[in-house]
């Protein structure tokens, strides 16, 4: 799609060029121009590129013939010479920062657009994804993401507005340095796209949560909502509020298993309690303000949420607070960061507590084949029982990608990270774990 087509230079404007306007001078801002122009025609005719947002189709929509292979991936071997193969510490994601830090995955989509003489547009879109790993998963393979049909251009008074219905990514904003979807209610239901009031446009959507390969829903529910594009004056504004409840069919029953106890060598059972959800509801609300053109503000607040009111996490609480963007130093020296602020609360958390984190990232265009990265980040979680975590990471890395620009991709990337985690407090033993890894990966969305 033809909206699609510079997303990857969009996303390295974002990031680059935006702080240039307010650092480089005019000569730094043609040159960097003429970069851009000659990295579009490297890219060629992309109709359809994966960044992991929900793709919506516009009146303006080129419908290409055929059918549109995109996706995103990141596949490599990953040394682990220390304690651990990852610096983990949190629930921002990679808190300390991604780079060196993450692990295998991605995610292929086909989908098929469609012109009818009316003027409609429509796409049928199927995605499988591949993101299982044994820290979370037993086994791996493919899982089905998406499976949903879409039409705009219907109404001759809104013809921005889109349509869709199936199993599909839904609202998933997220953040870069961290690789944290702060909000995520993926899922099957329907909803819509683009309603133009003027001044704003309104997203809703009602949205069912499945679990890995199964058709149906399990019985909890999100209505959606995220009224965007409105200039701020210093930037653009979005607002996100999510409402989550679930049916009697989310319940789960109190099993009893019988176990071998060694010391009385019997049999005994097990009472695994049963969780009642259908009477709980939670709601998760949020803000990103753009900061000039360089720089974004994000906030959110949840009860009986975290990222998503699937959750349904009873007497639960968190805010989120985060500031990042970028620095050009130079045309070949981009420099960015992002510090982040997030309190747990309330009685059904084990431990109440405040996380710290901050990642900066200098990068050093050599050309538009080599680049030199080097990543910093520090973590901290601050329990109220005087418990407390503190994590570091640096990772340097030497890339190989298609482009002059941070976000030019495909990259193969060589990298080493070095890094620690420290427990201690008056009810936990002190440990010490560190990280010390190798790694050649490449990454890439198209």
């Amino acid at each position: 799609m033809q909206r699609f087509k510079l997303l990857p230079i969009t996303v390295a404007v974002a990031a680059s060029l935006a702080s240039l306007s307010s650092f480089a001078a005019e000569t730094d801002l043609a040159a960097l121009e003429q970069r851009i122009l000659e990295l579009e025609s490297q890219v060629g005719d992309i109709k359809y590129v994966d960044d992991q947002q929900q793709a919506v189709l516009t009146a303006e929509t080129n419908v290409p013939d055929g059918i549109v292979f995109s996706g995103y991936a990141r596949y490599g071997a990953h040394y682990k010479s220390g304690d651990e193969r990852y610096v983990d510490i949190g629930t921002t994601g990679r808190s300390v920062g991604r780079l060196g830090n993450e692990a295998n995955g991605g995610e292929v989509q086909l989908a098929k657009l469609f012109q009818a003489d009316n003027g409609a547009i429509w796409d049928i879109v199927f995605m499988a994804d591949h993101w299982e790993a044994d820290a979370w998963a037993d086994d791996g393979g493919l899982s089905m993401k998406k499976m949903y049909a879409g039409v705009t251009n219907v109404f001759e008074s809104q013809p921005e507005l889109y349509m869709w219905a199936g199993r599909d990514f839904h609202q998933r904003p997220q953040q870069g340095l961290n690789d944290y979807f702060w909000m995520t209610h993926d899922g099957q239901g329907a909803g819509f796209n683009n309603l133009d009031f003027g001044g704003a446009k309104l997203d809703m959507g009602f949205v069912g949560q499945v679990k890995g390969g199964l058709v149906n829903d399990n019985g909890r529910y999100a209505v959606t909502a995220k009224l965007h594009s409105i200039n701020a004056g210093i930037g653009n504004l979005d607002l996100y509020a999510n409402y989550g409840f679930a049916s009697d069919e989310a319940d789960t029953s109190t099993t009893t298993e019988y176990v071998y106890n060694p010391l009385t060598d019997k049999m005994e059972p097990v009472v695994t309690p049963g969780q009642k959800v259908s009477d709980e509801t939670a709601y998760l609300v949020g803000a990103t303000l753009g900061l000039g053109e360089s720089n974004k503000l994000v906030m959110k607040y949840g009860d009986g949420a975290d990222s998503s009111v699937f959750e349904l996490k009873g007497d639960y609480q968190t805010f989120y607070a985060s500031l990042e963007g970028s620095y050009a130093a130079s045309e070949q020296f981009i420099i960015d960061y992002l510090v982040s602020y997030k309190d747990n609360s309330g009685s059904d958390l084990d431990r109440e507590n405040t996380e710290y984190a901050g990642i900066v990232r200098p990068q050093y265009q050599w050309n538009d084949v080599h680049s030199t990265w080097l990543e910093a980040g520090y973590g901290m979680v601050d329990y109220d029982d005087d418990g407390e975590e503190n994590a570091w990471k640096v990772t340097l890395s030497q890339n190989v990608s298609l482009g002059g620009l941070p976000w030019s991709r495909p990259m193969l990337r060589f990298y080493t990270t070095v890094g620690d985690v420290e427990t201690k407090g008056n009810t936990v033993k002190t440990t010490n774990v560190d990280t010390l890894s190798f790694g050649a990966m490449f990454e890439a969305w198209w």
